[in-house]
């Protein structure tokens, strides 16, 4: 299955300056590692040593925080759309 993957400014550096790419995958985990074979460089930028996501990076599945789905055993569909986001981190108001 075929999905878009929306990428953040910091990873596009990574993906030939792509706003967004289609890759394959029955669930976010199968779609994040060939993303990361097909872009080397984003597998650190992504995943921790031991294969989970990093706290720093959110994962949404259409609207939805994979966090609160199956994490990296979510499902998707081909109509489907992942986005990348770095975490934002607040200061002093």
């Amino acid at each position: 299955m075929t999905v878009e993957v929306r990428l953040p400014t910091v990873l596009r550096q990574h993906a030939n300056g792509e706003k967004s790419v289609m890759e394959e995958g029955a669930t976010i985990g199968e779609v994040l590692s060939n993303l990361s074979q097909h872009f080397p460089g984003m597998n650190d930028q992504l995943l921790t040593a031991s294969g989970e996501l990093h706290k720093f990076v959110n994962v949404y599945l259409n609207d939805d925080d994979v966090r609160y789905l199956d994490k990296l055993d979510t499902k998707v569909e081909e109509t489907d759309v992942i986005s990348i986001l770095p975490a934002v981190a607040g200061g002093d108001v």
